[in-house]
């Protein structure tokens, strides 16, 4: 008799690997029989099984190879529905969630993904033979500025390495080392920029070619990974031109961001602050400084530009964000005063798992076209989410490059630059080479290309938001312009915010005819706006935290012959005064040439004129990227102004394909005018979800509420999907919030009892729709079992028969659960005398429970039996039946051992191994 440790469902050929028994399998069964069965629609594929101790029962999935540690989220589904963010063992092969109220049975079709990009399973190459080829985009006329060029400032580099910091929720400090390049000598004070890097490993041994960990600190004979040192070149070009540059080491939140529910965006944001406020400090008192700033031009805190690369961009979305809206205390690791502004930021393959972005700060987003890493491109949402938040006076652009990896804008991610190794994220494969990624493809750029393109436009940023260049603007704001110094780089660019007017949006109730209204996330593909099956992607339609999502809506336009319009009619006609063309941004399939459109706007008064024609061509793009991309195309509102059109109330917008067949995208259309426009951030209330954990007690029913704070000012809505752990359903409701209120009112039901079961997680996600923030979007209550452990015992039923009869062992409980119940049992070889063979059993048993045959004949035990026992709820036990058949062969009296084992096929050291004895019939 023992103590049962876990709960556990495994899958047929990877538990065998781990066992470490090449012939060891196991074999799931149906729910109700009982037993695992290997044919059974709901065996879990290979590699992943459900394990956890006490209540916190885990789904765990483990590969062959290491994950390499990288700023994508790595994520469990079952099909559409995210189960959760799991989290990693040290080995970096073992992944394990915990699961709360899903059941076994509903764990069908499990994927592991991350930005969108499947890690159980080989590459889809179902599309890649049809795909069209792949050409680069036009070179755009130059732009009269060019920030890519180093400036006449001389430089002073250093590093400062001040007293960790213990931030909430870790429980290791964390480093407060940088790197700084800064103008030697310059007249007055100068703005400051500073980079945040991602995740990324954070130790290495010198002089393994692999051998790199993410712990923090370093173990003995392992040094730390230096990746904020690899923006030194950027650093050096901004400082040349009389920036201010530090860039912050963030090993320690990278070692332990697994832990955290956000993934480590508050901590990082802290850490950005924490920093700031020392340069606040020594720009008071100067004489404090390290010596590098002592020796550096003052940094003026009134003009700060934040640089994030990676979680590093969702980082330094965060510190814009818990600088203009305070965070909750409880969960912030700086409470100090604000002493600086943040102008914009920059934000280089992000990653923004809340889909949080800050409307009201100015920001440009670097989407590397052959990104492996954060490959859904879902930076895009700091363009698209900022849509209708706030004033919409803040310039938000998307900066597409071509060609460009997520690692190789970090010297110390790139391959013969880093002192770490190094790697190219996005994966090769030498028998069906990538068309556009692949290195050496004409699409794709080298490490230096790509690097001396990305210092280009964070310059241009720098440029735009600190020194207020306007000539620099038509770079970023998808005006079609190139900074030479970024060659031979094809950079595409559209935008958000800035002079732009009110737009046309397919949310908010429009009405569209001639096309199809579509969703972002929906899993009915009648409602998709991409269908699951197409090869590649959209950054516009990345996923979030559900599988369907209300309020993320575009135009899907599909033809077969020229001629018929979309029409696109907001709620209340809109204003297009003081515009002087009309910027939609489209997208159109990968690869594809010369669609082309009229584009047409009416009145109030029913005065239709057709302003003019576009053509797009598809990006770049293969099955494995995310080509999908809207570009910005403008066309003049003269026409409409010689028509004498009224401007101010436009009620539709038309799109009238010209040529013969085809189809595209519009996700919005804005009057445009040329300029940047002061930018003042609005009061605005923010919301924060937090977690708490309770018992489930021995009896009665208790009420408790999600806990959510409403902080700031003003009002605004958001909208709250309340995500049920049975179901798997989504609630969603539309919340206006204020400041101290508790609009978000979500109760949870809690039934004591003194059943065993399991942990039960409660959770909702917030996501910001007008006029509000959101900081930490996703919590919920957390319900603990508080019961005892079942004791599970095995026992013979009938041990010693004659064949034709069944051997039958009962495993059983002292007392029946509320959930269900799994324990594996093994067949061992036997110690002394005849072992029963693979012949002696039924055939159609041996088939179903081990996915073996009789032939050739051998030990039972050979046989890779080893079999999962299901205790369903409210029952105490379960029986193993091994039906004996019934031969004309002479034999002595033969044996089997059933033996209780943990997850890895060994037997319990305390558990009985139990044997079954069979006569020859007489």
């Amino acid at each position: 008799m023992i103590r049962a440790r876990r709960i556990c469902v495994t899958a047929v050929a990877v538990l065998a690997a781990l066992a470490g028994s090449p012939g060891l399998a196991q074999a799931e069964q149906p729910y109700k029989s009982g037993l695992l069965s290997t044919t059974d629609d709901n065996t879990l594929p290979p590699g992943w099984r459900i394990d956890g101790e006490g209540g916190a029962r885990e789904l765990v999935w483990r590969t062959p190879k290491a994950v390499p540690m990288g700023d994508a989220r790595v994520e469990f589904r079952t099909g559409d529905r995210l189960l959760g963010a799991p989290k990693p063992a040290r080995d970096g092969r073992t992944f394990r969630l915990a699961l709360g109220g899903t059941r076994p049975e509903q764990l069908t079709d499990l994927r592991v993904t991350a930005a969108g990009r499947r890690l159980d399973a080989a590459a889809d190459d179902t599309h890649r033979s049809g795909s069209r080829v792949a050409r680069m985009p036009a070179q755009a006329p130059a732009n009269g500025v060019d920030p890519g060029r180093p400036g006449s400032y001389r430089t002073v580099t250093g590093e400062y390495d001040l007293d960790p910091v213990r931030l909430p929720g870790f429980d290791t400090p964390v480093e407060m080392t940088a790197e700084v390049v800064a103008p030697k000598g310059a007249a007055g004070s100068r703005p400051l920029a500073l980079f945040l890097h991602g995740r990324h490993g954070t130790c290495y041994k010198p002089g393994s070619e692999d051998d790199v960990t993410g712990d923090w600190p370093c173990a003995d004979g392992y040094k730390p990974i230096p990746s904020h040192l690899g923006y030194l070149r950027d650093q050096q070009l901004l400082a040349s031109q009389g920036y201010v540059t530090v860039s912050i080491s963030a090993n320690g939140i990278n070692a332990q961001d697994w832990e955290a529910e956000d993934a480590g965006a508050q901590a990082r944001s802290s850490l950005v602050r924490q920093h700031l406020a020392r340069w606040a400090d020594w720009t008071a008192h100067r004489s404090s400084a390290p010596a590098v700033v002592r020796e550096a031009a003052e940094a003026d805190l009134s003009r700060v530009l934040l640089v994030g690369h990676s979680r590093g961009g969702e980082g330094v979305n965060r510190a814009v964000m818990d600088s203009l809206y305070p965070p909750p205390a409880a969960e912030d690791g700086y409470r100090g005063p604000v002493r600086w502004k943040v102008r914009g930021t920059v934000l280089i393959g992000p990653t923004i798992f809340g889909q949080n972005p800050v409307a009201d700060v100015p920001s440009v987003t670097l989407l590397p076209g052959c990104d492996g890493d954060v490959s859904d491109l879902q930076g895009e949402n700091f363009v698209d989410g900022t849509r209708g938040i706030s004033r919409g006076t803040a310039l938000h652009s998307a900066v597409y490059m071509v060609g460009a990896n997520h690692n190789y804008f970090n010297s110390e991610w790139t391959p013969g630059e880093a002192v770490a190794p190094a790697g190219d994220d996005f994966g090769t494969d030498p028998e069906q080479p990538d068309p556009v990624c692949t290195p050496g493809a004409a699409t794709r750029l080298t490490a230096a290309q790509q690097h001396k393109a990305g210092a280009t436009y964070i310059a241009a940023a720098a440029r735009l938001f600190l020194a207020g260049d306007d000539r620099v603007r038509p770079l970023l704001d998808g005006s079609g312009k190139r900074a030479p110094s970024a060659d031979p780089a094809r950079v595409l660019t559209h935008a958000v915010g800035g002079r732009r007017s009110d737009g046309f949006l397919p949310d908010g109730g429009a009405k569209v005819t001639g096309a199809r209204l579509c969703s972002a996330i929906d899993p009915d593909p009648a409602v998709a706006c991409l269908d699951p099956e197409t090869p590649g992607s959209s950054p516009h339609f990345a996923w979030w935290e559900t599988d369907q999502e209300t309020g993320r809506s575009a135009v899907d336009l599909e033809w077969s012959a020229p001629g018929t319009a979309a029409r696109i009619t907001p709620a209340e006609p809109l204003s297009l005064h003081g515009s002087q063309k009309l910027a939609l941004r489209v997208f159109v399939p990968p690869n594809t040439t010369g669609t082309k459109f009229d584009v047409s706007v009416t009145d109030s008064s029913n005065r239709r004129v057709t302003l003019g024609s576009v053509r797009v061509d598809g990006l770049p793009g293969s099955p494995d990227t995310a080509s999908y991309w809207a570009q910005e195309l403008r066309v003049p509102l003269s026409a409409a102004t010689r028509a004498g059109l009224d401007l101010r109330h436009v009620k539709s917008l038309e799109l009238t394909p010209r040529s013969q067949s085809g189809r595209a995208w519009l996700m919005d259309a804005w009057g445009w005018a040329p300029g940047t426009s002061a930018v003042k951030a609005a009061a605005l209330p923010r919301v924060d979800v937090g977690r708490t954990i309770v018992e489930e007690g021995d009896s009665g029913t208790r009420t408790y509420r999600v806990p959510v704070e409403v902080s700031g000012h003003g009002s605004g809505q958001v909208r709250v999907y309340v995500l049920d752990p049975d179901s798997g359903r989504t609630e969603t409701r539309l919340v206006t919030v204020r400041p101290g209120s508790d609009a978000i009112d979500v109760p949870v039901e809690v039934k004591g009892d003194t059943a065993y079961g399991y942990d039960m997680e409660h959770d909702i996600a917030v996501k910001a729709v007008h006029n509000a923030v959101v900081g930490k979007h996703r919590g919920g209550l957390t319900v603990e079992n508080d019961d005892p452990e079942p004791v599970i015992t095995l026992s013979p039923v009938a041990d010693r028969v004659t064949e034709g009869e069944t051997l039958t062992w009962r495993l059983s409980v002292d007392a029946p659960m509320a959930v269900n119940f799994w324990q594996p049992v093994r067949v061992l070889p036997v110690t002394e005398g005849a072992e029963l063979s693979t012949k002696d059993v039924d055939p159609q048993w041996l088939m179903d429970w081990s996915g073996d045959v009789p032939d050739p004949e051998r030990p039972l035990s050979d046989a890779s039996l080893w079999v999962w026992l299901n205790i369903p709820p409210g029952s105490t036990g379960v029986d193993f039946v091994v039906p004996i058949v019934r031969d004309q062969v002479a034999e002595p009296t033969e044996s089997m051992r059933l033996a209780l084992t943990d997850d890895n096929a060994e037997p319990l050291p305390d558990g009985p191994v139990l044997t079954g004895t069979v006569l020859d019939e007489p």
